[in-house]
């Protein structure tokens, strides 16, 4: 269970058998059309199959080197599922990946972006503008 709260506000609702995971951030951004183009070596692939559109990035092999998803929601979106492979990193394809998505959000009438973060994704995405609203306290039940 995800929620935007700190964890102390709400542990005490919590019953027994819950636990702490870990934090992240919940970030949210006014979109912006950007035409990204993928990388040099690079192609990719966008699918949409109804609320869900997903991007893949295929290296010169034809192997997934990124990806990410979106869920439209109206007049927003819900960013899910980034992931770029190890050796594909720091070449810029999730900020391809997230500045793709955005395009296409903006096409379906979308005007904000929303995600839940790692620490690690966190700076990824405050370099496109996406800013922290709130930590994001994840539990799980453990009986």
């Amino acid at each position: 269970m995800k929620m935007p709260a700190e964890p102390e506000e709400i542990e005490s609702w919590l019953p027994q058998g819950w636990v702490w995971e870990e934090n992240g951030h919940l970030m949210a951004v006014d979109l912006m059309a950007t035409g990204p183009v993928a990388p040099a070596g690079y192609t990719a692939t966008v699918e949409t199959v109804g609320a869900v559109t997903c991007v893949r990035v295929l290296d010169a092999a034809g192997e997934q080197a990124a990806q990410g998803q979106m869920a439209s929601l109206g007049e927003a979106v819900v960013v899910d599922r980034m992931v770029t492979a190890q050796a594909h990193r720091r070449r810029g394809l999730g900020n391809f990946v997230m500045r793709t998505l955005a395009d296409r959000a903006l096409e379906t009438g979308a005007v904000l972006g929303v995600l839940g973060a790692t620490d690690a994704g966190r700076a990824l995405y405050e370099t496109l503008g996406w800013k922290k609203h709130a930590t994001l306290a994840e539990c799980v039940y453990r009986p």
